[in-house]
């Protein structure tokens, strides 16, 4: 396979296994310049939507992709900067779906979702991941430094109409920084926004990967198990690690106690057991589908466990 410029990957992700990315604009062009950003400070800030590459052009290279592999579990709309300046980017999410019969995911930072014809596009997506790093203005300029007159309270609104109207499955995160958002005060700021929002699961972060600015650190691990059991979230490290559940030994009742709290997708269960070294992986997925106490939900071919 020759190299490509918009398609990239698969990669492996702990949330939505074999990603394969989609890149619709040029690296780094971003509404946002996060603190904890991994591709270091943003250097083409703007807020002006625009298309930065045609349609054509990147659903050409799909098609070119897909003659040679299949072996991908989602498609991710994310690139290396913010999707939705992308003006085509409903066109976009069309034109993949037609040519693939697997989900196809937008990551997003929510700047835009203010604006009506940026929910509109989202809205074709199977899947959106919004992030809500921020519970006021003052947090959202020192975690996400925003472009420009960017308001969070009207961000917010966005999200809030956004989560209403979309039909899709809809994943938030939220990127919990020590000495910023992730004392008890602020994750109850969070605990109140989020009564406002429908979602299908919260994702807790902290920044593992070295980060855009100096002093940007993980939290503790006090920090965010009262945020996992106050705003009912999952924390990705938890899902890798396996540590925060090593209490239960066996590995069938530590995936269960598990779920019981927060559903699990296939590769989050994966990911969990491969953390215990279990060999037996497939065994394991193939009795919790049989039994009767767990749901299984199938969302375009993406299995998600849950307790009834």
């Amino acid at each position: 396979m020759g190299e490509f410029q918009y398609v990239f990957g698969p990669i492996p992700s702990r949330r939505l296994g074999r990603s394969l990315g989609i890149s619709p604009l040029p690296k780094k062009t971003c509404n946002y310049s996060c603190i904890y950003c991994q591709l270091g400070r943003t250097d083409k800030m703007t807020n002006t939507r625009q298309e930065f590459y045609k349609t054509e052009d990147i659903l050409e290279e799909f098609k070119a992709y897909l003659k040679d592999s299949d072996k991908f579990d989602i498609v991710t709309v994310v690139g290396e900067g913010e999707p939705t300046l992308c003006s085509n980017l409903g066109e976009l999410i069309c034109g993949l779906q037609e040519l693939t019969d697997k989900p196809v995911a937008v990551i997003t930072n929510g700047a835009l979702l203010s604006d009506p014809q940026v929910r509109e596009e989202l809205c074709h997506a199977d899947m959106v991941l919004p992030s809500l790093d921020a519970y006021n203005q003052e947090i959202a300029k020192k975690i996400d430094r925003p472009y420009g007159k960017i308001k969070f309270e009207e961000e917010f609104e966005g999200l809030v109409t956004f989560t209403k109207m979309y039909q899709g499955e809809l994943w938030l995160e939220i990127m919990l920084i020590d000495g910023i958002n992730d004392d008890k005060e602020s994750i109850n700021a969070f605990k109140e926004l989020l009564l406002k929002l429908r979602y299908d699961r919260l994702y807790l972060n902290t920044p593992v990967r070295p980060p855009a600015e100096e002093g940007v650190n993980v939290v503790s691990e006090e920090h965010m198990k009262y945020a996992v059991e106050t705003l009912g979230g999952i924390s990705i490290e938890m899902v890798s690690s396996g540590s925060f559940f090593s209490e239960i030994e066996d590995d069938y009742e530590a995936v269960k106690s598990i779920i019981g709290r927060h559903p699990m997708n296939q590769f989050e269960v994966s990911g969990f057991l491969e953390s215990r070294q279990v060999e037996n992986k497939e065994e394991i997925m193939e009795q919790m589908k049989r039994d009767p106490e767990i749901a299984v939900i199938d969302y375009k071919g993406i299995l998600t466990f849950r307790l009834c």
